[in-house]
């Protein structure tokens, strides 16, 4: 295969072939002003509103978190504790895995208590997060459409179930570019608990159909920060650098004839990761951090940890990284509920708070839109068996997100869902409402922010959404 034929050698083919990593993959000058105009200066310029946010932090707890158990207490639920669900709540509805089963109600297996001059009800398990309700806007109407843990990913990421599509972080640096020269402008990590987490494909942080430079990177808390970054063994950076040259010059030919967005942003990548050859050793090397702060986040070293991964994307955000996703898996608690929920908010909640404080201190949180919150809810009927054991399925009717900084309002709750949990009834909020205030706050109007394929306009919001404006400040 030669760089002309008429499949173009993407970068895999070519550092695989070559046994090269990503490494000093170009010269520091190579293509500046191409690369930089690539990655720097996104599609939306100038902006369609004013920006409250400059960058998102999206803190997924995959797997879906039990919203009964956490932000939306529900007295009466309680008080059917056992009592079979009533059918008026669930027929026609879609359940996971209790189709065809006896339906009981089952209540709440947390403490519910007011926090903060804002009174808002946060439960037991979190309470480090609850001491900061007053930074909080508690969604508590979410819905979604897909009740399977893939596709609702997949849709909570893409704004569609279609596997393909370009992810929300890939959107974000699409329109607004990146602030950061040396970094990549949407970066994933991942982190568990390690009970046995639903898996996660990459899929959900890619660039779909929109130009692969603005693909999410996934960083990696332990071995190398970044896969094909480091030199190899036994290549020198003289060598690496003349293969690299000629690739470089070759991929320009192809572009000067192409102009293929796929061409350019591979030279843009190339150049990208030169840099990060230098700004990922000093981006994860956290001994600079006072004592104080890796205490407060629970930092143990480069673990792999949500902790860990939490002081990782503060200091991603320093330094000016636009789209910061977080996965921390196991939440999908179908049995023993309660000794698990507390595993999972155990790990979550300090490092999530610390997060919050770190970034208010330093005055980035205003600029900061951090989310929190899982592909679902949970269920208010019980599974599995009696007792200790029992668990909840996935739900999609009705479940909680939180919002903080980045233009959103401190200290409400906003929206209901029923007496019992079930479904939202009150200021419902589409997940298509989420990526299209999400934007908003980002200065951008979600219905503007467009890519032609295949003959249509695709956007995150699909041919819906709606800004919640109630929220903002």
């Amino acid at each position: 295969m030669t760089m002309f034929d008429s499949h173009a050698l993407d970068r895999r083919t070519f550092l695989g072939n070559a046994s090269l990593g990503m490494g000093s993959v170009a010269l520091a000058g190579l293509m500046a002003e191409h690369a930089r105009g690539a990655v720097g200066q996104g599609l939306v310029h100038p902006l369609h509103v004013a920006p409250k946010a400059k960058r998102v932090i999206f803190l997924c707890m995959a797997g879906g978190p039990s919203h009964l158990e956490l932000f939306d207490e529900k007295p009466t639920l309680a008080k059917l504790d056992g009592q079979p669900m009533p059918g008026s709540f669930t027929a026609g509805q879609p359940i996971a895995q209790l189709q065809g089963k006896e339906l009981a109600c089952w209540g709440p297996q947390a403490k519910f208590a007011s926090h903060g001059h804002s009174g808002q009800r946060i439960s037991s398990f979190l309470p480090k997060m609850a001491g900061l309700a007053d930074e909080l806007c508690i969604i508590r109407s979410m819905q979604t459409e897909q009740i399977n843990h893939d596709p609702a990913h997949t849709f909570m990421n893409t704004g569609t179930a279609i596997s393909g599509r370009p992810s929300m972080g890939a959107w974000v640096n699409y329109g607004l570019g990146s602030e950061c020269d040396n970094l990549p402008g949407f970066v994933v990590m991942v982190s568990t608990i390690g009970r046995s987490p639903q898996p996660l494909s990459s899929r959900q942080w890619h660039s779909g159909f929109l130009p692969s430079q603005h693909q999410g990177v996934r960083f990696y808390s332990t071995g190398d920060p970044v896969h094909y970054v480091a030199n190899p063994a036994g290549v020198s950076s003289t060598d690496q650098q003349a293969v690299i040259q000629t690739i470089s010059s070759l991929n320009r030919l192809r572009d000067a004839e192409e102009q293929n967005p796929e061409i350019s942003g591979r030279i843009a990548q190339y150049e990208l990761a030169y840099r990060m050859q230098m700004s990922v050793p000093e981006l994860t090397d956290i001994r600079d951090e006072p004592q104080s702060v890796l205490d407060a986040y629970g930092v143990k070293g480069a673990d792999g940890s949500f902790a860990y991964n939490c002081l990782l994307a503060r200091r991603l955000a320093e330094r000016g990284v636009r789209f910061i996703h977080l996965y921390h898996r196991d939440w999908d608690h179908h049995n023993d509920l309660s000794h698990f929920m507390q595993i999972s908010c155990d790990s979550a909640d300090g490092p999530t708070a610390a997060l919050l404080t770190d970034l208010k201190q330093r005055g980035m949180l205003d600029e900061t839109l951090v989310i929190w919150g899982g592909e679902f809810g949970r269920t208010p009927m019980a599974q599995t068996d009696k007792g200790t054991s029992r668990g909840r399925d996935h739900h999609i009717r009705g479940f909680s997100m939180v919002l903080a900084g980045g233009g959103v309002k401190r200290g409400i709750s906003y929206g209901e869902t029923d007496e019992l949990g079930y479904h939202a009834v009150h200021n419902k909020v589409h997940v298509h409402d989420l990526h299209a205030t999400m934007l908003h706050l980002l200065g951008v109007d979600h219905k503007r922010l467009t890519y032609r394929y295949q003959g249509r306009d695709f956007r995150l919001t699909d041919v819906a959404g709606n800004v919640v404006k109630d929220i903002l400040v």
